[in-house]
């Protein structure tokens, strides 16, 4: 099992490029299973994440044709003509929650579906049971069984939606599905996340009739087809906040590409309170850090407020911030795992409940830690590379799915780090 080993203490400088949102091609791929035209993604990132959903999708009879090199490739066409097992078996579903997205567009486009309850990260229940409230309210006829969630509907109906807590997931499954349903369905509680307008801008480039994607209320007059389309997927927001974070807290100045500050508002209103100072292009952003950050308080909330995806990268840096921090986690209830390898690194972390209290220390030492989850692997890259001396990160296969090629990208910006066996 790949370990990542980090020789701490050098400021991060220079030029990175920012790949295709995991989040945002996840969706995406799945929306490829509502039409039987060719469906084209470009920017997509070689992840082991993706590379787990185009087996699944391949196994349910959808052809991929790749343009590139590695696992997976920039610019993938899906053609989902020939679907026709669909099925989402228990081996492929168990490492990757997102693979619960080909639940919805199955059933409005087979009318059936078998789907296998999903696995993924050990932070926290995030249940399934919103899609299939949703479903049910258009009139499928749903059943949990032996751990597979099934689905039969002749054709979707139309219908007024209510999710009892935001899920953006949930939010993307049923806006797939009524896409080709009968009628107007109407989601209210909706996720407003910018990877929800990502996958709408696709949709509606395929026929779909969809309005008030970004907002709380989305309504979807559905048709009876889709067409294939070309789709760039957008830039992935936690990649960016991520290698900000990195930049503030090895007191580097580094110029992140490809990317945009528009879905980064509440990351980097903190960056820049912890008092970095902080640049905005067009399609790129900047970061400078200062002698010795400030410690910046922070509580995770649904999209646009702070993203619980950078709260693990936050507490990282305030392990080395002047003064006390107090952290809120909102979404997940199990998401502080990292705090206790943290403070293998010499960090000073209290948690109770869901609040983490963090006393700045003047500096972490190197040490063997392991990731708990794919953010959790993230802050302890961050803290590693802050460290004084070695430190050793075990269970790295969380980074692989949803960073692209990041010991790469971080030697190319200074940093002493190389994957070893």
């Amino acid at each position: 099992m790949d370990k990542l080993l980090i020789e701490g203490g050098t400021a991060l400088t220079g030029e990175a490029i920012i790949s295709g949102a995991k989040n945002a091609a996840l969706p995406l791929l799945c929306a490829a299973l509502l039409t039987r035209e060719p469906l084209t993604l470009t920017n997509v990132p070689a992840l082991h994440d993706i590379a787990t959903m185009l087996k699944l999708l391949a196994q349910m009879g959808v052809k991929i044709e790749k343009v590139g090199s590695g696992s997976t490739a920039e610019t993938i066409t899906l053609d989902a003509s020939g679907l026709h097992n669909p099925v989402a078996p228990y081996e492929l579903v168990k490492t990757m929650r997102a693979s619960v997205l080909v639940l919805g567009p199955l059933a409005a486009r087979c009318g059936e579906a078998r789907v296998s309850l999903p696995g993924g990260c050990a932070i926290g229940a995030r249940p399934v049971d919103q899609h299939i409230k949703g479903l049910n309210a258009m009139g499928a006829e749903t059943a949990v069984e032996q751990g597979y969630v099934q689905v039969r509907a002749s054709r979707l109906k139309g219908a007024r939606l209510f999710t009892d807590m935001v899920t953006v997931t949930g939010t993307e499954n049923l806006m797939m599905a009524a896409c080709l349903a009968d009628g107007e369905t109407v989601i209210e509680n909706a996720a407003r996340e910018p990877e929800v307008v990502d996958l709408a801008n696709c949709l509606v480039a395929m026929g779909a009739r969809i309005s008030g994607a970004g907002t709380d209320v989305i309504r979807i007059r559905g048709v009876g087809r889709l067409s294939g389309t070309t789709h760039r997927i957008m830039p992935d927001r936690i990649e960016t906040g991520t290698y900000l974070c990195a930049a503030a807290a090895t007191g580097g100045d580094i110029r992140l590409t490809r990317t945009s500050a528009c879905y980064l508002d509440a990351v980097i209103d903190k960056l820049m309170d912890a008092g970095c100072e902080i640049t905005v292009e067009r399609d790129a952003i900047r970061l400078k850090a200062p002698a010795r950050l400030n410690a910046v308080s922070l509580r995770t909330s649904p999209y646009p407020a702070f993203p619980t995806d950078m709260q693990a990268q936050f507490m990282a840096i305030n392990t080395l911030a002047e003064g006390t921090a107090v952290i809120r986690e909102t979404i997940f209830e199990n998401r502080f795992m990292h705090a206790v390898e943290l403070i293998r690194l010499g960090a000073d972390i209290r948690i109770d409940g869901n609040t983490a209290i963090v006393r700045g220390v003047p500096a972490l030492q190197g040490a063997t830690v392991m990731a708990t989850d794919l953010r959790a692997s993230a802050s302890l890259v961050i803290a590693g590379l802050a460290a004084r001396g070695e430190t050793l990160i075990e269970r790295i296969y969380h980074l692989d799915r949803g960073y692209e090629h990041i010991e790469t990208k971080l030697a190319a910006l200074g940093a002493r780090v190389k994957r070893v066996k």
